[in-house]
Parts: C-alpha cells; sequence; structure tokens
C-alpha cells in the first residue's frame, strides 16, 4: 500500500536506532498510523525540525504492516504556535488520542474536531471549556456518547433544578433529596448536564461538573495507567501558583 500526500499530525515521536524516528500520525483519512521515518535525526535531514507536534503535515508512506515507512512529509500550513497551559493541553489531547485510538481506525470528523482545538489552544489563556468539549466530541466520534438529556430510569427531560448521579453502564437517574452531595463523586446538577448538553460551559460550576463527568466516562477507554501529559503539569506548576489556583483542579485534564 503506498499513500501519498496525506493531511496528518504528529501525535508522539521517539529515537529509532541511531538516525530514524518513529512516528504516531494522526491522518485524515486513516486514523492513526506508525511510520518510520528512516535517517531524519542526521543533521543534514530537512524533516528534523518539521516532524513535530501541532505541525500540520502532508505526508507520503509505503507498506503492509502495523508500522508504515515514511517516504516524503512537507508542511501543510502554519504550525500550532501553544504555549504555558495551551501546551500542556495539546500535549493531553495527543495522548487521549493516543490511548484511545486503535491504528488504521480513521476518524475524520474527529480530525477535524482536533485540528479546529489546537486553533483554539493558540490563544494566549487556556480557556477550559475547550477541552471538555474536546473530550465530550471525541466521546460521541467513537461511539460512547453521553444521553445527556434525560434520565434513564425514567425517561424524563432533566430539570435544572434536580440532581442526577451518573452510571457508566446505563446512564443517570434522578437523586433523592437524601441522596444528594452536589459537586462529588457520580452526582451532578441538571442544570451542569443541560448546559454540557448544549455546549453552553460559561458557568463556573457547570464546567467544573462537565470536568468530573470527562473523567468519569473516559475512565475506562484509558484504563488504569495515570496520563503522563496530567503528571507533568503538575509537577511543572509551583507549589505557590497550585495552593493559590486550588491544587489538581486547576489542570486542564
Amino acid at each position: 500500500m503506498r499513500i501519498a500526500l496525506q493531511p496528518a499530525f504528529v501525535l508522539h515521536h521517539r529515537a529509532y536506532r541511531e538516525t530514524s524516528i518513529l512516528l504516531d500520525l494522526f491522518t485524515e483519512e486513516y486514523g492513526r498510523v506508525a511510520v518510520i521515518a528512516r535517517g531524519v535525526r542526521q543533521n543534514r535531514s530537512r524533516l528534523r525540525s518539521l516532524l513535530q507536534p501541532f505541525v500540520p503535515l502532508l505526508v507520503s508512506w509505503q507498506g503492509n504492516s502495523e508500522l508504515m515507512t515514511m517516504l516524503t512529509a512537507e508542511s501543510n500550513g502554519y504550525s500550532r504556535q501553544l504555549r504555558g497551559e495551551c501546551l500542556f493541553s495539546g500535549l493531553y489531547l495527543n495522548e487521549l488520542l493516543m490511548r484511545v485510538l486503535h491504528k488504521q481506525d480513521p476518524h475524520p470528523e474527529l480530525y477535524t474536531i482536533y485540528q479546529d482545538t489546537l486553533l483554539e489552544l493558540q490563544n494566549a489563556q487556556l480557556l477550559h471549556k475547550t477541552l471538555r468539549l474536546f473530550e465530550k466530541r471525541l466521546l460521541e466520534t467513537l461511539g460512547y456518547g453521553l444521553q445527556l438529556k434525560h434520565d434513564a430510569a425514567k425517561n424524563q427531560d432533566f430539570i435544572a433544578g434536580k440532581y442526577y448521579r451518573f452510571h457508566l453502564e446505563h446512564g443517570f437517574e434522578v437523586c433523592e433529596e437524601a441522596q444528594t452531595a452536589p459537586g462529588q463523586g457520580s452526582i451532578f446538577s441538571g442544570k451542569s448536564l443541560l448546559a454540557l448538553a448544549t455546549e453552553q460551559l460559561d458557568d463556573a460550576a457547570c464546567l467544573y461538573d462537565a470536568k468530573r463527568l470527562m473523567r468519569l466516562a473516559l475512565a475506562p477507554l484509558l484504563g488504569e495507567r495515570q496520563l503522563r501529559s496530567r503528571q507533568l503539569f503538575i509537577n511543572v506548576k509551583s507549589p505557590l501558583a497550585r495552593a493559590k489556583e486550588g491544587c489538581v483542579e486547576d489542570v486542564p485534564s
């Protein structure tokens, strides 16, 4: 199989032998693809600085196995300049895709969502809403979308003033008054669920609930192994900043 000039982004790269690199690419038409880029670590290689995360590429490769051989790569536009928290968030997106996507399983709609999210992350200040909506759309694209309009048990529309418990297997069910503990565990306000359904996460409480819910929903796909990008962000933040901003709750992921 020979593929020519496929739109792609680098999700992950690592050195291979003396002069080569192993690349995990997220491509528009072929999903996640693993390729070996031979000789690109040599000083004279023009591709060394190009094959980096957040750089839109056109990549050609060939092969019939899970590990293809890259033939050529060229720029497909301006690289996404991510800085500070937005850079860590971009690394988080890449790690998410690495963990949840199967090789050569195409998701062209998700490719567009990822590309648009990177553009939003070019803002000087991270908007946490951007990450929550990416996670929501990721789940929907992979067939794990949440039912965010009515509870599963009674098949009734959510009510903003009520609270609902999330069950991974069958969705949400309304909580009795004595059972409610808003903002904790698997209980969420109807207001927050409706806000996430309409993607209107402009309220701080709704945004926090969306973060908690996305972590619960993504957990089965990610497994028990901790996300390195999440831990990296925690380690880089100074202790003073973390204490001021509420410790790990300010982590982009």
